[in-house]
């Protein structure tokens, strides 16, 4: 009887494990990830090496089972957000992971083009291709185009830029068709499309795709950014600072560790991102002395206010510095003294 009672009770602990470990919740959970020194991953031939660090910040996310559940209840700075709030409406594994690599990719773009222009080094750009990066469901581009496709032609016009989409059909009412010439796996193809609302926004129509333009930068002297294992926009504001240390003879560091976080566009503005409680989090535990945080123009609700809540919090002697340009981070470089 014992015996059945063991085996019975062993049985009964190894389902309630695997229920535990495995069964996934409609959440992620996000915790501090960690601080990166940039100075690995970027290389500026002929570049300048400095005695300080520019640091990116990371979150780490996985989906929830029941364990991470109940510690993002209990830790600090473990969030629980539910999955809509991360992914898109009907968005893949596949396509979330893909706009992730994508949106770092233009981040990365802009970061080159803003760091090499206030260094008054030579730097072009140009559009070479407009690529999916979600199809939403119940919508005209379900089924016919996906993640990954490159959008050649609209109504047989060439495109170059998500923009000349966005302003063509903006100009289009319900029910209209129109004609999208696309590449898949080298292979041209083209679909018949009519144009229809989007269920969470009646007053506008589309086809259901969410676009990114692609751009070709070209610079002097060369550059390299490794960012395959970085996904999403959010190391735009660092890569900048470290591609620009690197092409100017001055130490733009100063001997310090520089940790941050915000998106970056090709004018140089700095913009919100998620987790930056997180972030700050990681970069105090890498000795980081200087934050830089998205000021969101004095906002209330900034990335900013966050940090500077987060880092009284933990008692940290870090500096949160708050930016809404390149140029706010170079004076504030500029004006600390030297390590």
């Amino acid at each position: 009887m014992k015996k059945r009672t063991y085996i019975a009770a062993f049985f009964f602990g190894a389902v309630l494990a695997v229920l535990l470990i495995f069964m996934k919740l409609p959440y992620y959970v996000t915790m501090p990830g960690s601080a990166q020194k940039l100075t690995p991953l970027v290389h500026v031939e002929h570049g300048d090496r400095d005695a300080g660090a520019f640091m990116l910040t990371t979150v780490r996310m996985g989906r929830a089972n029941v364990i991470a559940y109940l510690l993002a209840h209990i830790r600090p700075f473990y969030e629980l957000h539910p999955v809509e709030e991360i992914k898109q409406e009907g968005e893949s594994d596949k396509e979330y992971t893909m706009r992730q690599l994508e949106l770092m990719e233009q981040s990365k773009e802009a970061a080159i083009v803003v760091a090499y222009r206030h260094a008054g080094k030579p730097v072009s750009y140009e559009p070479k291709g407009v690529y999916v990066m979600n199809v939403l469901p119940d919508m005209p581009a379900e089924g016919r185009l996906q993640a990954g496709d490159r959008l050649a032609a609209l109504d047989g016009r060439p495109l170059t830029t998500s923009e000349q989409i966005i302003d063509y059909i903006r100009k289009k009412k319900e029910g209209d068709r129109v004609r999208i010439a696309f590449v898949r796996e080298g292979e041209r193809r083209e679909v018949e499309l009519r144009l229809k609302p989007f269920p969470h926004h009646p007053n506008q129509i589309g086809l259901g795709v969410t676009l990114m333009t692609d751009y070709d930068v070209r610079t002097d002297p060369p550059v390299d950014v490794d960012s395959e294992q970085i996904g999403g926009p959010s190391a735009g504001l660092m890569f900048s600072l470290e591609i620009y240390n690197q092409l100017v003879e001055e130490d733009m560091t100063k001997g310090h560790n520089i940790a941050g976080t915000g998106t970056i566009d090709i004018h140089g503005q700095v913009g919100p991102i998620g987790g930056v409680s997180q972030k700050v989090v990681a970069a105090d535990r890498a000795g980081a002395e200087v934050f830089f945080a998205p000021n969101e123009h004095g906002s209330p609700s900034s990335n900013y206010r966050e940090a500077v809540q987060t880092a009284k919090k933990i008692g940290t002697n870090m500096k949160i510095v708050p930016v809404d340009t390149f140029e706010d981070a170079i004076r504030y470089l500029r004006s600390m003294p030297e390590a």
